[in-house]
């Protein structure tokens, strides 16, 4: 993939989503659980291959805030305190565009765990 950068971001803490416009003219619309079960950090991802960490319980959290990294990224706040992963723009541009895929593998992975996950619309 060709480098790609976003041409604008915004945070919707009502709606618990990041909406980012790539220069490509791409738009994603991530949800903040989503967000949060992929964080790029080590403490969900480990620290090599197959030692991740499935996260469970996030169907409440939200961003709080962002700040930049370099050119190349961002850091995401979250309020469950998680603030490690430094989302590069390619992990959040491929995040965007495989996003049914990587969900809907999230989902089975909960349910071989044997974890049910709430459903967010009834989380007060």
């Amino acid at each position: 993939m060709s480098k790609v950068h976003p041409t604008e971001i915004n945070i919707h803490t009502q709606s618990r989503t990041l909406e980012i416009a790539f220069d490509d003219g791409a738009r994603f619309v991530l949800p903040a659980e989503y967000l949060r079960v992929y964080s790029p950090s080590a403490e969900v991802q480990g620290h090599g291959p197959g030692q991740g960490v499935l996260q469970v319980g996030k169907e409440d959290v939200n961003i709080e805030n962002a700040a930049p990294v370099g050119s190349y990224g961002i850091q995401l706040f979250f309020d469950d305190n998680h603030n490690t992963g430094i989302y590069s723009w390619e992990t959040l541009y491929d995040l965007g565009k495989n996003y049914e895929a990587y969900w809907q593998d999230y989902l089975r992975r909960l349910e071989e765990a044997g974890h049910k996950r709430r459903d967010p619309s009834e989380i007060i």
